[in-house]
């Protein structure tokens, strides 16, 4: 990991990490979900810099040691969507790759959307540009619980900084849908005894937790899991760039209502015509970090294959 930079840019009035490497004419630009930071991608990013390409990582705003909303009250998805596009104007590039991973994908999928010429082609990480339907998930889905005033605060008080990451990357990990029963709270969906999986080293955990305590679980789950904010008005929602969505057999998020049966009947390529979905059937919520190789090959193929 030495051989990956870290500098600090200003954009859009909030101070952002950004993690590089390499030096390659192309670059390929990676946005993390929660609870991750930029490390999520380490192994993608010197992947793609050994096969001649220019790795661009950053932490967004609120997550990692990138500083956290100015106006908390304001905070928008769309500040994720406005600081990607004003990262590669910060960095004088005019087109990139772009990787997504979670709510990640979808600040990707946006920023394709409104600044289609600056985007070479996406990679989306477990999450397809369809719009699920939540509202068939009972009341202890997390996200729900999450957007409870002060119920995760309450929560996750109970707790170290380390034991919540751990948990909620555990829950993440699984292939069930984390939803808690009325008189649980979703901290409790995880036997105390139970490991990380085999995947996540001691020396990764520390890192996740060293960079959680920095910035705390309050700045990182206010977008999407607090406050949605402003929703951009798009009369046209079809992505037109290529898009190679990887899927992991065993990602939870397979089993949230409508997912699997738009990728199975094909709905979701009247959104995205120009659409590879590739599956890893053992892969989890977290296949970058589970199956780096595999991942990075897919990526490499793809963007190589659109032309460096």
């Amino acid at each position: 990991m030495d051989q990956i930079q870290h500098k600090y840019v200003d954009v859009r009035g909030v101070k952002l990490h950004v993690a590089e490497i390499g030096t390659g004419p192309t670059v390929v630009l990676f946005i993390h979900g929660f609870p991750e930071i930029w490390y999520s991608w380490r192994h993608q990013m010197i992947a793609v810099a050994n096969a001649g390409y220019r790795a661009i990582a950053p932490d967004l705003r609120g997550y990692g040691l990138s500083e956290h909303h100015p106006q908390p009250e304001k905070a928008s998805f769309m500040d994720f969507v406005e600081d990607t596009f004003a990262i590669l104007d910060s960095f004088q590039i005019g087109k990139a790759f772009l990787i997504g991973k979670d709510f990640g994908s979808w600040a990707v999928y946006l920023l394709s959307l409104l600044h289609p010429t600056r985007v070479s082609g996406i990679v989306s990480l477990g999450l397809p540009f369809f719009l699920p339907s939540y509202q068939e998930l009972p009341e202890g889905f997390y996200s729900f619980r999450w957007k409870e005033p002060g119920r995760a605060e309450a929560d996750f008080g109970r707790f170290d900084v380390k034991t919540i990451w751990k948990n909620i990357y555990i829950l993440f990990s699984g292939s069930e849908i984390p939803i808690a029963e009325k008189d649980k709270e979703i901290m409790d969906l995880v036997d105390p005894s139970s490991l990380p999986p085999p995947w996540l080293t001691e020396e990764d955990l520390a890192i996740y937790t060293s960079s959680y305590e920095n910035s705390g679980f309050d700045s990182p789950m206010l977008i999407p899991y607090k406050q949605p904010g402003e929703k951009p008005a798009i009369s046209n929602p079809k992505i037109e760039v290529p898009v190679l969505l990887v899927m992991g057999g065993k990602d939870y998020y397979l089993k949230v209502p409508g997912i699997e049966k738009c990728l199975t009947s094909g709905e979701v390529k009247e959104y995205v015509p120009d659409l590879e979905i590739k599956f890893l059937a053992d892969g989890t919520h977290f296949i970058q970090e589970q199956f780096p190789d595999q991942v990075n090959e897919l990526i490499i193929s793809f963007t190589n294959k659109l032309g460096k």
